[in-house]
């Protein structure tokens, strides 16, 4: 399925929203996203996860293998044509469910840092990670390609009892152990926080300033970039559709949005082979499924989904 089918009806206006590729539900021409440039690729390892968290966007847990684990088979095709295209070095990001559920972790790591891209890894630092053989993995490639590698440690709140009321009782303390060691031996660290108690963005910088302090971790909280603080998505949720008009209205470039800019692998049980994905948020919708190659993926991307109002337009948010 490609963008330009997506499975749209004729362009009228639709009856219900997000349901018409062209046409909102108020009759509005509906917005899209260009493609730019490729600036992140990301891969889905799989969606296990040792933990289930409250409110996963994309239902991981430890009996979720909708999104099964990549192989170093499945990667190599995307990182050789990024190379046919040159269209590197870029960002290379792994998320799962837990990326080190997965037991090629390490060497889909080493395949991207060798070939020179940046990686960015999303992990809770838990005990996945923490397995004698990944921290020696991690160690080997720490030492080969220093701050090439950056982890990203989910910590959705600065204090246990709500990042534990999300992810679980213990999480938290788990969550830091791994922080200390990563910060022991001088990996490159950033974080990705919650924003579902409605904090202020200063309040829940400063509360998190405080924590990295006390574990030793150089992740500086002031910094956008390095501590992501994602704003929720509601599937129950009603927000607006995103027209054309809004991004004069909104002052929003069109390509500031995650899909001008990087796509995502996913390989889906059963399947033969990986599929390239316009958005990282939305690992079941069919709708956002561009082809198996990333050639066929470059292509615009209608916003039809209310995590592309919810996350990107109106919440401003970035995976990458």
């Amino acid at each position: 399925m490609t963008p330009d089918d997506q499975s749209c009806r004729p362009s009228i206006p639709a009856a219900d929203k997000f349901a018409d590729c062209d046409w909102t539900a108020k009759g509005e021409r509906r917005a899209s996203v260009d493609f730019r440039q490729l600036e992140t690729l990301w891969f889905n390892t799989g969606t296990l996860c040792n933990i289930e968290c409250a409110n996963c966007y994309i239902e991981s847990s430890p009996a979720n293998d909708r999104l099964v684990y990549l192989s170093e088979a499945d990667v190599a095709p995307y990182l050789d044509e990024i190379d046919r295209m040159g269209i590197g070095p870029v960002e290379i990001g792994f998320t799962g469910g837990e990326p080190y559920m997965n037991p090629a972790m390490n060497r889909l790591t080493e395949m991207a840092l060798r070939r020179g891209h940046e990686v960015l890894i999303l992990t809770n630092a838990m005990k996945p990670m923490m397995r004698p053989q990944v921290q020696a993995g991690l160690l080997a490639l720490q030492e080969r390609f220093g701050n090439r590698l950056t982890l990203r440690i989910s910590i959705d709140h600065y204090t246990a009892e709500r990042h534990d009321e999300e992810r679980g009782a213990g999480s938290f303390e788990a969550t830091c152990e791994g922080v200390r060691w990563l910060a022991r031996h001088g990996f490159r660290l950033s974080a990705a926080g919650r924003s579902m108690w409605h904090e202020d963005d200063a309040g829940a910088r400063a509360g998190f300033a405080r924590l990295f302090a006390d574990l030793g971790a150089d992740i500086p909280a002031e910094d956008p970039s390095r501590l992501v603080i994602f704003p929720e998505m509601d599937m129950g949720g009603d927000p607006p559709e995103i027209t054309t008009d809004c991004w004069s209205i909104l002052s929003k470039d069109p390509a500031s949005i995650m899909c001008a800019s990087s796509r995502m692998i996913v390989k889906r049980k059963g399947a033969d082979r990986p599929v390239v994905l316009s958005c990282t948020l939305l690992p079941y919708d069919a709708a956002f499924e561009m082809g198996a190659t990333l050639a066929e993926a470059l292509k615009p991307v209608k916003l039809k989904h209310k995590f592309c109002a919810q996350f990107c337009v109106l919440g401003g948010a970035s995976c990458s």
